[in-house]
């Protein structure tokens, strides 16, 4: 460590990990106004707070297979808030925005503006579920979007009026998986509908896969044009959070081939 340089916490560095969770890979520098916040929420500068996110992404292995290096020079203290983040992604994103809110000194349901009111009668963790719920729900579109650039990743659409954070494992399903960003698509409305009924899937190495069903209505050009098209294509890639092969192969064995 340079003279003059203080160790980082883990609080910091969990408010570090929650904004690379925001934010792509590409925007991750000094100047980013997001960095610039939190550099003056914790007392260290925009090029500090730069550095960490490169460092939390050395440890993507799919910015690794890309060929993109995070920094080196990653801290244990790094290793075990990346493990802790991206085994518990629900729990431990709901933490760290506490952490955020508290930083700058209001409430996760002031910041989130959670209806309390209209909230079920209920107390301790019961209600703290209901409010993680709320928060998490919100951010899960943010951070699925952003890991696709605002756009569809089967068309390419940037009408965010049209783009919905798709779960690749139902919600009912996976309950511990229900807001990682690996388990979430950018689609539109339409394929969102399909891709939810299983009319469309994408496959382990990131192809679109259409129903047999589609080529029954071939004559029609909106399915021409919209499914049939695309049979095959690959997946617009994401910045950061590549789908979780296990989450693929759940929904590809329930595909309507």
């Amino acid at each position: 460590m340079k003279e003059g340089q203080t160790l980082w916490t883990k609080e910091e560095s969990i408010l570090a990990i929650n904004l690379y969770s925001k934010i792509p890979f590409g925007q991750m520098h000094r100047s980013n106004p997001a960095v610039i916040e939190l550099a003056e929420l914790i007392g260290r500068t925009p090029g500090a707070i730069a550095r960490k996110l490169g460092n939390f992404a050395s440890f993507d292995p799919k910015l690794k297979e890309r060929g993109v290096g995070g920094l080196p020079n990653t801290s244990k203290l790094d290793a075990l808030i990346w493990n802790e983040y991206m085994q518990n992604w629900d729990e431990q994103f709901f933490e760290s925005e506490k952490i955020l809110a508290q930083k700058k000194h209001t409430t996760i349901e002031k910041v989130y503006e959670v209806d309390l009111e209209n909230l079920p009668q209920v107390e301790g963790k019961e209600r703290e579920r209901l409010v993680m719920l709320r928060v998490n729900q919100s951010q899960f579109r943010r951070i699925v979007l952003s890991n696709f650039n605002n756009q569809c990743c089967i068309t390419g659409i940037k009408m965010l009026e049209l783009i919905v954070a798709s779960h690749i494992v139902p919600w009912s399903i996976d309950k511990g998986n229900r807001l990682s960003p690996q388990n979430g698509l950018a689609l539109n409305s339409l394929h969102d509908k399909a891709f939810d009924r299983h009319l469309i899937t994408i496959t382990e190495d990131l192809k679109i896969k259409i129903s047999a069903k589609f080529y029954e209505h071939r004559e029609v050009l909106s399915i021409k044009q919209n499914f049939i098209d695309y049979d095959g294509k690959s997946l617009i890639s994401p910045k950061k959070f590549y789908p979780d092969l296990e989450f693929l192969r759940i929904h590809n064995n329930k595909f309507a081939g």
